[in-house]
Formats: C-alpha cells, structure tokens, sequence
C-alpha cells in the first residue's frame, strides 16, 4: 500500500514509520509540520528513498494537502498529528483548536473530495483516526474502565480538541460515507518520546541530577501502552477493522504516577550508580509541586473489543517496557541533548 502518514515526525508517528519502512512492502508518505516536538532525528532511513517520502506540511494548508494526495494517491491516511501535551493547551488552547480540529476537517475534506474524483479508489481506502482515551474524562478507582461506548467527557483543551476530532470524523463517516477507523489508546512510552512527557522527563532529569516533578500528590492513575504494541495495534486496525468502526487500545497497566516514578528511579540506581554522588537514591530527586488544573485522576482502558474482534494484545508489561526505555534513554543521550541544544532543528 501507499500509506500517508500525518505527524509521521512525532513519538508514536515516527515509531509507525519506523515500523513500515522496516517492513519493506509499503510505500510511506510522512506529512509533518515539524513543531517544537517534530523530530527528523527519529527517522533515520539510507537508501530508502523510493519507499519513505517527506513532506514539511501542515495539515490545516488543504492546498498543500491536495497536491500531496494528487501526487501519490495513497491507499489509506493514518492520521496522528496533534497538539498533544496536556499542560500546553492549558497554557496556550489556541494551537490545539486549529491543529486538532481545524486540521483534522481540512483532512476529511480533502479526502472527501479525493475520493468523489476517483469513486474506485473508494472502495479500498481507509482513514484511520488515532485519538485518546481522555477524551472520556476521568474515572474513580472503583470505576469500570473506558469501554468503546463510554461518554465522552474530556476536562481539558486538549482532550477537548481530541474529542471535537474524533466527532468530526465520526460525523462524516454517517453524513458522506468516509471510510474512517478511530482507535482512541492510553498513554504510550517507550524510546524516542519527546523529553516533555512525565517518563522521559523523569528519566533525563534524573540523569541530569536535576529535579523530578510530580504533580499534587502522585496518586493519579494512567494506563501504560508501549509504543510499539501501539503501532502493532494501528496496524491491526488498518489491515482488519470494520470500517466505521472504534478500538480503544490499551496497554492493561495501571500504575500510580508515584509509583512509575519509583520504579524509574530503582533502575537508574541500579543501571547508572556513579550518578548517585551524595544520594542514596535517584527518589531524593523526587519534587512534588501543585497539582494543575482539571487534572484527571485515573484512565483505564478495557481493550476487549480489540482484542476479540482483531486479536490483538500488548506484548509488553510495564516492567519490561519500563526496563527497555530506561536503558534506550541511557544509551542514546546524543538524541535528547540535541533537543535540549535545539540543534534537532537543524535537520
């Protein structure tokens, strides 16, 4: 397949675009705006030049777009790019209001009439939304986790934007017949994550000796997804889901904010020692400051659906995946002291 890609340059687009350049059998069509947290040091292809194309592009410019889609007529669009740290859009909702939903309808319309122009393409083509679980608020810890049914709440701009997104698409699945998927996943970590999010961030500033924060009390709950269980997942999806369709995909780990904190120190303890100086332990690093505002207390995703109907299911515990990123940000400190340089732009 020709297979477009939006946000291709961030966390988990880069992590799909890895994944299927790898494969060899599809060509990968990278559309990104490259904001602060586009990343090109992600997507290091040689020689790959007829399988993997990148196009500095933002989804809100449909001209731009259309070319793109006249050009190389793609099969399917996998659209990630968002707007997506949280504490962002409360500090500044106007970028997430026009990439997250200004964007995702310029996409919707060029593909709309994309397809009108070529009602063959029609039957094959899909598009594959890919969302959040905080669209769906919060829950309390006696609470069932986020089924594909649960009602929409979200309690930030960002998850707010989300929502908008998934509703816009949705809509023009019942109004024009769009072909669309929508996977609504948990919090992803592992390698090549954006230094922003609280497992790098607590990772580097532990390496560096600096300060980890934690929001109120750390007793917020979230569910780990490992990225690459994520991309097996999307592909899952694209390859055998219902059109008109949603998966939600989760990674089945609970695990307090406190307690992925912890956990992290322990294995910089025990992986990076000569970094304790006068410390007993990476944990005396630990800084809990006021919690933000509308924080959501727990996430939970039940991913029967997806496991069920497509029989998919994470490869990845916490413990393992957690071992893996530590170690990645170890021994790849090269990647994220370029974005703390800024000279990951210059690529």
């Amino acid at each position: 397949m020709k297979i477009l890609i939006t946000g291709g340059a961030g966390f988990i687009g880069s992590a799909l675009v890895r994944k299927l350049v790898q494969q060899d059998k599809h060509t990968v069509i990278n559309i990104d705006k490259l904001t602060y947290a586009g990343n090109l040091d992600s997507l290091t292809f040689k020689n790959l030049e007829h399988k993997y194309h990148f196009h500095k592009v933002d989804i809100c410019s449909r001209d731009e777009i259309r070319e793109i889609f006249d050009h190389y007529r793609p099969d399917c669009i996998i659209h990630l790019a968002a707007e997506s740290h949280v504490d962002k859009s409360i500090g500044g909702p106007e970028n997430f209001i026009r990439t997250n939903i200004l964007g995702t309808f310029t996409l919707l319309e060029v593909v709309r009439d994309f397809l009108n122009s070529r009602r063959k393409e029609k039957k094959d083509f899909k598009f594959l939304h890919v969302s959040t679980d905080e669209v769906y608020g919060d829950l309390t810890i006696n609470e069932e986790p986020f089924n594909e049914e649960h009602k929409y709440a979200p309690s930030s701009p960002y998850s707010s934007s989300k929502a908008s997104s998934d509703h816009l698409v949705r809509a023009w699945y019942r109004t024009y017949g769009l072909p669309i998927l929508i996977t609504n996943c948990s919090n992803n970590y592992g390698p090549f994550q954006f230094p922003e999010k609280l497992i790098p961030n607590t990772i580097i500033s532990a390496i560096q000796g600096k300060s980890i924060p934690i929001y109120g009390n750390g007793e917020q709950i979230r569910d780990w997804l490992y990225v690459d269980d994520h991309v097996e997942a999307l592909l899952n999806v694209l390859e055998e889901g219902t059109i008109g369709q949603t998966y939600n995909v989760g990674g089945g780990n609970e695990i307090k904010n406190i307690d992925v904190v912890n956990q992290i120190c322990d294995l910089l303890d025990e992986f990076n020692p000569s970094n304790l100086d006068h410390r007993g332990s990476h944990k005396d690093l630990i800084d809990f400051v006021e919690d933000r505002p509308g924080h959501d207390k727990r996430y939970a995703i039940n991913n029967s659906k997806i496991k069920r109907e497509l029989s998919w299911t994470p490869k990845k515990n916490f413990k393992s995946g957690i071992h893996e990123t530590v170690l990645w940000y170890l021994q790849h400190q090269n990647w994220w002291k370029r974005i703390f340089s800024g000279d990951y732009k210059s690529n």
